[in-house]
């Protein structure tokens, strides 16, 4: 079905409780969107529910209205133990926001406590398979009455689908069930049969949206895309947020690394204004930092696609998106963080001269018009003061050269391949946009030259850390890599940059951890058999580089069924 009205919570056909009308009176929601007046109704009435709604659209109370009604409709109330509604979201972020919508509501209903779950995939299924602390979640939740899948499109590109199907098996068949996504693919398909019974399909549009028009932006939305080169890029950047100092801000970039660099970066050259930066990798900090920003009146948060789906930060009057995402569908989640639920915003993304025709990709494949902010003209050029930054900490140097490598490598893995073609990058002119003072060693860089790219004739290795703790660290490595030259008549020992060799310890680390969960769903590989082949593995992965000859391969395989273990390899390879 199709949804476009809105109207007033009291003429909803199912009368809701004094105590949700006080806490939508409290939260200023006057009126219904399009997506809560065809939800709600049918969620009450026992329906499972596949919502398609654009992003800003309303969804969070679409589903959180239906889950209090329910419970609170039961004819045995609920103990403290029993779980009678489970919320399942892709980031920690938005399930904090979640729970924060929640409690207006469960104030006034002082009975709920601990009766509604909001949680990753991930913990969820941990929950269930460690009964930490004593706790027996597959026991308390056999009184469950609703499962909610939120930003369920998200859920499947994260790679969650195994914990979906894992935490499925341990809830009641009789439930409601609801699935919440901006966009319906093949996956989300999938799941709406594996985890739905006779689903209601909802697609609701917003008004003054003709039948044929599919965008899936806001229409409040003001899109914008700037031309300029990567030496360019980052000054426009900065000029930009001077001008609109007042002003909230998300700007997106590519990589956690990246963030981590152009953040600090941002810190320095804007006064004034609150800066803050969110990435993963940064675990327990990020609920701070999320939490806090939604509160201020001003500022700009540096930040990946971790803050691209679903998250709802008050007053964001521009995304700016530095880098492209790696998807289409990204690039409409992420300018969703601002126009939504009716307010107006803006949107501009910073494009290199080779990737001007993302912008009728964009108008094609998603529907998503854009117009063009010329750049600046007299804009300052802050590369100089950055390079200064890297020349006196070593800290700043080490976060540039991190995140140009991890923006590269990024670049290498765009979905939109044909147009974001890592071959045609201008490696230079980039080089001068992270303001490095040399370039770095990496494969993508090997056996190319840069006249147009003049390194600083400074040694690098002289840069000290501006942290004297870490500075004292690095001459005690220094002085040990001296001693050892020493000992091998001069020769300098290989030591692996430690930074950029993470991407593999997390890969190993991912491997044992699928072979671990192999192991606990009944695999019939033995623990000894696990560890050959993950030593296989990493020969395999050695075979590929050309590191070893097939004959010294085939002779290093351990057992004598070799072709069988290769492929077993190969099909492990493949799942991490």
């Amino acid at each position: 079905m199709e949804a476009v009205t809105e109207g007033s919570w009291e003429s909803l056909p199912v009368a809701l409780s004094p105590g949700v009308l006080q806490a939508l009176r409290e939260l200023g929601f006057a009126r219904m969107t399009p997506v809560q007046s065809a939800t709600i109704p049918l969620f009450m009435n026992n329906k499972d529910v596949a919502a398609e709604a654009v992003t800003g659209s309303g969804k969070t109370l679409a589903f959180v209205i239906p889950i209090l009604e329910i419970l609170l409709r039961r004819e045995e109330k609920l103990k403290k133990m029993q779980v009678g509604a489970i919320i399942i979201t892709p980031t920690r972020e938005l399930a904090i926001q979640i729970d924060e919508v929640l409690s207006h509501f469960t104030k006034h209903f002082p009975r709920f406590s601990g009766n509604i779950i909001v949680a990753t995939p991930g913990r969820l299924e941990d929950l269930f398979r460690r009964k930490a602390d004593g706790l027996d979640l597959a026991s308390c939740v056999k009184s469950l009455d609703v499962l909610v899948l939120d930003e369920a499109d998200r859920l499947l590109d994260m790679g969650f689908e195994a914990s979906l199907n894992a935490i499925l098996d341990f809830l009641p068949k009789q439930r409601r069930t609801g699935l919440f996504s901006a966009t319906q693919t093949q996956e989300v398909e999938n799941l709406v049969r594996a985890g739905l019974r006779n689903p209601v399909r909802i697609s609701v549009k917003e008004k003054g949206m003709a039948a044929s028009n599919t965008q899936k932006t806001p229409t409040r939305l003001e899109n914008y895309y700037m031309i300029c080169k990567a030496d360019e890029k980052f000054n426009q950047l900065v000029h930009f947020l001077r001008q609109h100092k007042q002003e909230k801000h998300l700007v997106f970039f590519s990589t956690c690394a990246c963030v981590e660099y152009y953040g600090k970066a941002l810190e320095s050259l804007i006064k004034q204004v609150k800066i803050m930066s969110i990435h993963g990798k940064m675990k327990h900090k990020r609920n701070k930092i999320f939490t806090e920003f939604r509160k201020l009146p001003g500022g700009i948060l540096v930040c990946t696609d971790v803050m691209a789906r679903g998250i709802d930060i008050p007053e964001v009057q521009w995304v700016l998106q530095y880098d492209p995402p790696s998807s289409a569908s990204a690039f409409v989640h992420r300018c969703g963080r601002t126009a939504r639920i009716g307010n107006v915003g803006s949107a501009l993304v910073f494009l290199l001269p080779m990737e001007e025709s993302y912008v009728n990709f964009l108008s094609i494949n998603q529907k998503c018009p854009m117009q063009e902010m010329k750049p600046q003209t007299n804009v300052l050029d802050l590369l100089p003061k950055l390079k200064s930054m890297a020349l006196a900490d070593r800290a700043v140097f080490e976060k540039g050269m991190k995140a140009f490598v991890s923006y590269v490598q990024a670049y290498a893995k765009h979905e939109c391949n044909l147009i974001f073609r890592i071959k045609d990058l201008d490696f230079a002119s980039l080089a001068k946009g992270f303001a490095l003072l040399k370039m770095p060693k990496m494969p993508e860089l090997r056996g190319k030259c840069f006249p147009d790219f003049t390194p600083v004739t400074v040694n690098t290795d002289s840069i000290s850390f501006k942290d004297k703790n870490r500075e004292k660290q690095r001459q005690k490595q220094l002085e040990q890599q001296r001693k050892e030259r020493e000992e091998n008549g001069g020769k300098k020992k290989f030591i692996k940059n430690k930074a950029w060799s993470k991407q593999k310890a997390k890969r190993e680390k991912k491997k044992k951890i699928t072979a671990k969960r192999k192991r606990e769903e009944g695999s019939d590989i033995e623990d000894e058999d696990m560890e050959e082949l993950l030593n296989d593995t990493r020969l395999l992965k050695r075979l590929k580089k050309g590191k070893i000859s097939e004959e010294e391969f085939e002779k290093r395989l351990t057992g004598s069924q070799s072709r069988l273990k290769v492929e077993a390899v190969a099909e492990l390879e493949s799942e991490g």
